[in-house]
């Protein structure tokens, strides 16, 4: 039985028609990938589902006491109170129990019969048991686990939510939210506002639970590791997927391929019947056979062929080189009033790293790269520049402060003064803003179109160290998956600061972990410092255990660096390892499919040329031929499809 169905969604804002009769369900244990360009109506339409937004027309079904959840990119609210009270009154019916239970001791007090006080007494033990049900699956203790696997300290639960930041608002509004366990958990842009650590946590509870959920998010790897099956909101309007994002990009490319071919056939036989009505229709002989053929080509039907929406295609242009010391930070220390950022931090940027810096939230990743960018000033010690070092940077809040009187093309005109319109304008084309569209005021754009601006105006003056703090919010997943592309391809060095997993596992060669007002430095991607991470846990563990390394008991020392290179290795060498022949077997797939695919085209190319079937004999072999090939690419599509599966369990594993 589906948990929700959706029948002739359609909604419009003036001219612009969002959902035109839409319609879709949803199971009781769907994982769904909500997605979409910018602008296409992903939030709208998880607004719908939420009960916060109503369509202009269509229906909406609920299973009967279904529960929603719903976490929107924005925060309205919390309630009042300490902030694990506020988490325990999101769940609905503690407040109705409590009350009830009350009601019931008061009426047992006052009452004189006997008969009623037996009746009583029993409501009453009925209600403490349903409580005690009750507790033990939205309980303080419960509420309390899922807050600090969120971030908060045992000192932040007895806070006012008053007293909290935006980020941790939204925390606490998830931590409500996980508490509840709805039917259907709707989350928009959900790690937004999470750190590393608490991502890593937040992505198992997730996994875990069997219950719907239908998720929003430019996090690539987050999406493929939660959902089965994508919503996609597409040109020709919602399409259905089944798989993850990675499969639902596969699907779509293998449908685009399939239904081009599909209209190039289509179009052959019209060509092929006109051109029979066009040699024989004014011949008697022939007049019954063309008649024929013009009935034949009127059946014949256009193929509609799949759009895709415009997406960010750029890359960076070629940079100076600079000396190897990029940048040298010496001492630094920063403090905000009585909270001590860095007492001491130093560290050193060489050329070509592509460093990314991680650490909970408030640990000061922003305020590092503000002080090596200049602008925030340390109360002691120095940040170098090296040799040669043209600096570019890239902060969320750069565009924020974009001027909004100016147009587009005004706000980006005097970075390359020295060069040609053309060339500002071709620049902007990259980042999908084309003819009118350069003179569209600033003050209009939403935030995806202003982060794209930002990025403009990076390309504009080209450096050779990048500063980048999460350049990836306000962009969608295709757009991001770009930005991704066009950094692997950037010659320069890159120090930046992002909470997207896919991001930083893309680009990263070194991590630089902020903690204690110092970083520790890290090789390899993010998935190599978790793994590292994870195995201090498991060493702090056993040595807790008197099982420590050494043999003795007490807590463990933190590893040396010979000891943290190595188990390093170790981790790289066990993913080589198990993951190696997988991707040797999908790389030798990959390369048979795009060589059948390539002989499958020209075979079509062929078989759409109406001369070939005068001669049976030549055409059949090769008709033979086709129909092999399509059942071998089948094969190779099932087997590709295996291995892929068997690399995503493999590395989760790890």
């Amino acid at each position: 039985m589906s948990l929700v169905i959706a029948q002739d969604i359609s909604l419009s804002y003036g001219k612009k028609v969002l959902f035109d009769e839409e319609s879709f369900s949803l199971g009781p244990k769907d994982r769904v990938g909500l997605v979409g360009a910018n602008g296409t109506g992903k939030s709208t339409l998880m607004k719908i589902l939420a009960g916060v937004q109503h369509a202009d027309s269509g229906t909406l079904v609920f299973r009967r006491k279904a529960r929603i959840g719903y976490l929107p990119q924005e925060l309205a609210g919390l309630p009042e109170g300490s902030v694990v009270d506020a988490v325990l009154s999101t769940v609905p019916g503690r407040d109705s129990l409590e009350v009830r239970l009350r009601d019931t001791e008061a009426a047992l007090a006052q009452s004189t019969s006997e008969e009623e006080q037996l009746e009583l007494a029993q409501s009453l033990a009925d209600l403490h048991t349903e409580l005690d049900h009750f507790d033990d699956h939205y309980g303080r203790h419960h509420a309390e686990r899922i807050l600090k696997g969120l971030g908060f300290r045992e000192a932040d639960l007895l806070k006012p939510t008053s007293a909290l930041s935006g980020g941790w608002r939204m925390r606490a509004a998830l931590a409500g939210l996980l508490l509840q366990d709805p039917d259907l958990l709707l989350m928009d842009e959900p790690t937004n506002h999470l750190d590393v650590p608490t991502q890593a946590w937040f992505d198992g509870f997730l996994k875990r639970s069997n219950k719907a959920v239908v998720l929003i998010s430019h996090d690539k790897d987050f999406i493929n590791r939660q959902v089965d099956r994508v919503l996609a909101l597409e040109l020709e309007g919602l399409r259905s997927y089944s798989g993850n994002y990675d499969d639902y990009k596969r699907q779509r490319a293998e449908e685009k391929l399939q239904l081009q071919a599909q209209a190039e056939r289509v179009e052959a036989r019209k060509a092929e019947l006109q051109g029979f009505i066009d040699r024989f229709g004014a011949k008697a002989t022939k007049a019954r056979q063309a008649q024929s053929r013009a009935k034949m080509l009127e059946k014949l039907e256009d193929v509609q062929v799949l759009e895709e929406r415009a997406t960010m295609h750029f890359r960076f242009p070629e940079v100076a080189r600079s000396g190897r010391d990029v940048v040298t930070l010496e001492d630094i220390h920063k403090r905000y009033g009585e909270a001590v950022v860095y007492a001491g931090l130093s560290g050193r940027v060489e050329r070509g790293q592509r460093i990314a810096v991680v650490g909970a939230n408030g640990a000061g990743k922003t305020t590092l790269l503000k002080i090596v960018a200049g602008e925030l000033a340390a109360e002691g010690g120095t940040v170098t520049l090296g040799h040669n070092v043209v600096m570019g940077y890239y902060a969320q809040h750069h565009a924020d402060k974009l001027d909004k009187r100016n147009s587009i093309i005004e706000e980006v005109r005097p970075l390359a003064a020295d060069k040609p319109e053309s060339f500002v304008r071709g620049v902007l084309g990259a980042f999908m803003f084309s003819g009118d569209d350069v003179d569209k005021p600033v003050g209009v754009l939403s935030g995806g179109e202003r982060a794209r601006v930002a990025l403009a105006k990076l390309l504009l003056v080209p450096s050779n160290l990048l500063l980048m703090d999460e350049p990836t919010n306000h962009l969608d997943l295709d757009s991001t998956e770009m930005l991704i592309e066009a950094l692997k391809g950037y010659g320069g060095t890159l120090l930046f600061v992002s909470h997207n997993r896919s991001f930083v596992n893309g680009l990263s060669t070194q991590v630089w972990d902020v903690v204690g007002g110092k970083v520790e430095t890290h090789s390899g991607n993010l998935d190599d410092y978790l793994y590292h991470q994870e195995q201090r846990r498991l060493e702090a563990e056993a040595a807790g255990q008197g099982e420590s390394p050494s043999g003795r008991g007490g807590a463990a020392a933190a590893p040396s660096e010979k000891d943290r290179k190595r188990l390093e290795a170790e981790a790289r060498q066990r993913r080589s390892t198990v993951e190696g022949p997988l991707k040797k077997e999908i790389a030798k797939l990959e390369e048979a499919i795009a060589k059948l695919e390539s002989a499958q085209k020209e075979r079509e190319a062929q078989l759409a040329d109406p001369v070939l079937y005068n001669d049976f004999a030549k055409a059949k072999p090769l008709m033979d031929a086709h129909r092999d090939g399509k059942t071998e690419l089948e094969s190779l599509y099932a087997r590709w499809e295996t291995a892929q599966e068997k690399l995503a369990e493999a590395s989760a594993s790890l």
